[in-house]
Parts: C-alpha cells; sequence; structure tokens
C-alpha cells in the first residue's frame, strides 16, 4: 500500500508550515505530499493567516523537496482555464524534476466562490466543464512537439496551440479524478484517470465506486482500469487518551471517527487499511487535518508504513 500525506491549508496553515509538513513528509518516507485547493476555511475556524493558493505553494514546495511526489487532491476546475492549468502543472512538473500528480475535480464549495468572486455554475455544467477541461489538458500534453492542437467544446474552444512547455513526466503526470458520483465520475474516470480516488466514504460505498469504475472501462475499450485510492483522515495514537485528544483537537468524535476513517491504535488502523487493499485500493491518502502535530505525522510513519507497504 502506497501512503502520502493530504493536508488540507484553507483551514489554516502558511506556506512555511506547507512547507515544514512536506518536508518532513519527504524525511519521513511518505510517497507523496498533497493538498486541498481551497480558498475559504470550513466549519468553525477562522482560516488564519489566510489561503494559499495550491500551485503557487507546489510550485515552492517543488523547489523545497527532492524526492517526495506533491499534487492536488483536487484542484477545481472552476478556479482556472484548461490552457493556462496545463502550462502551470507542466512547469511545476518541470520546477520539481517529474514529481507532479494532478487531481481535478469540477468544484463543489459554492461559498469560497462568493467569497472570491468566482463564478459558480450549476452542477450539471461544472461536470461538462470538467470534461473538457480533461480533455484539454491531456491534449495538449500528449500533442507531439512540432504539431498542433484544438480543441472545439460548449465551453472551451483551443485552436492551434503548440501545447508548450511539455511535462518532464511522459506520456504525462498522473491525473486523478475523485468522487463518488454514480455515473458521471465513473465515465470520466475511465476516460481521462491515471488514479480514481474515493474520498471518506465507508468501505462497501469505496467498494461500490471502483466496481462503478470498472464497469465504465469496460464500456469504453479500457483493460487496464485506473490505480483506486481512498482518503481518510487518520487519528493514530499509543492508547485510547492519545487518540481521543487527538480526535477532539480537530473536532471529531473519536467513537463516530472510528466508525468511518482511520483512528485507533497503529494495529488497528493497519486492518483497516487491509481492508482498503482486499477491495482493490492501492493507494492511501492519509488526511493529516492538524498540520502543527508533526509527532503525529512521525509516528504514523514509524508505525503504521513498515506493516502495509
Amino acid at each position: 500500500m502506497r501512503l502520502t500525506v493530504f493536508t488540507e491549508p484553507q483551514q489554516g496553515a502558511s506556506y512555511d508550515l506547507l512547507r515544514r509538513v512536506a518536508q518532513l513528509a519527504e524525511a519521513s518516507g511518505y510517497e507523496a505530499f498533497f493538498r486541498s485547493d481551497h480558498y475559504l476555511a470550513m466549519g468553525d475556524v477562522d482560516g488564519l493567516p489566510g489561503p494559499t493558493d495550491a500551485w503557487v505553494a507546489l510550485a515552492g514546495l517543488a523547489r523545497e523537496t527532492t524526492t517526495i511526489r506533491l499534487g492536488t487532491m483536487v484542484t477545481s476546475a472552476t478556479f482556472r482555464l484548461p490552457g493556462p492549468l496545463a502550462i502551470t502543472v507542466a512547469q511545476v512538473d518541470a520546477m520539481s524534476e517529474g514529481r507532479i500528480e494532478l487531481g481535478l475535480g469540477a468544484g463543489w464549495f459554492e461559498a469560497e466562490h462568493r467569497a472570491y468572486g468566482i463564478p459558480f455554475p450549476p452542477t450539471r455544467e461544472r461536470f461538462e466543464r470538467l470534461d473538457e477541461q480533461l480533455a484539454i489538458i491531456t491534449g495538449l500534453w500528449a500533442t507531439p512537439k512540432g504539431e498542433h492542437f484544438s480543441y472545439h467544446g460548449t465551453y472551451y474552444d483551443v485552436a492551434e496551440s503548440p501545447g508548450l512547455p511539455k511535462p518532464v513526466q511522459q506520456p504525462a503526470p498522473p491525473v486523478i479524478v475523485g468522487g463518488r458520483g454514480p455515473t458521471r465520475t465513473p465515465a470520466l474516470a475511465a476516460r481521462y484517470a491515471t488514479e480514481y480516488n474515493v474520498p471518506f466514504a465507508p468501505l462497501g460505498d469505496t467498494a461500490a465506486a471502483y466496481d462503478r469504475v470498472r464497469a465504465a472501462c469496460e464500456q469504453v475499450g479500457r483493460t487496464t482500469p485506473p490505480l483506486f485510492s481512498a482518503a481518510q483522515t487518520i487519528v493514530c495514537g499509543r492508547d485510547d487518551a492519545e487518540v481521543a485528544r487527538r480526535a477532539r483537537r480537530i473536532g471529531q468524535d473519536p467513537e463516530a471517527l472510528r466508525q468511518r476513517g482511520l483512528c485507533g491504535s497503529p494495529a488497528q488502523i493497519v486492518d483497516r487499511i487491509g481492508e482498503y487493499a482486499e477491495i482493490g485500493a492501492a493507494r492511501i491518502h492519509l488526511q493529516f487535518f492538524d498540520m502543527e502535530d508533526f509527532e503525529h505525522i512521525e509516528y504514523v510513519a514509524a508505525e503504521v508504513a513498515p506493516q502495509v507497504r
């Protein structure tokens, strides 16, 4: 099982804190460091010092780390135009010497769009725009040097683009599609995804989502489905008291979190990760909600990771 550190900086994190966590994740042996792409805190927190832009932050981390993979879970298609986003990701991929992964989703948090003047179309349109963005971004990256890419869609038109710059990773950086939608999400994953992620879902729901993607792959003639992954909040401790303290620090009831997330002793978390492996997951994105609890990140790396790799 491949393990990543997944963070939510909109809840309150400076770039310097992000850098410390990414470098700690690298030193601790995690495969990747992921961050959300949000502009507004959620829940009863002030979010100070305020949001950091996902791709500006990843560009900085690309130069301040050396081996760990870096990515978004997930970039909102409502935030950026597809052509400039393809350029940005390719540039950050070069800055990292080929360590970038692009998670791309339709966007869902209406309040952050209102707060920063970003249009928020209806659900159907957001998914249609996501489909076109995935087609354009992957098309630009796949266009051979010296040739041109064109695309005519409902929302975006691309005319005779040279598709430059090219990413360092070939044929392209991994593209992650996530979500639990029953129809559109599996279809997008089957057509575009290197990895399909199910976020914060019970085991049975996750298994059903994987099955829907397998079926969608068969429908389009894709013989090998994308890598399957899950994202889960993690709270790990040496005893019940430490688990409860960490859970309450992030505003979670420890018993409820045990039922739906990765919560408990290292042995209990290893067992739960094993259940995800049995349904086909090959990667778990561990959401460390308290980014300042560095000891937690190190403890999971030391006590959980060796047992599941």
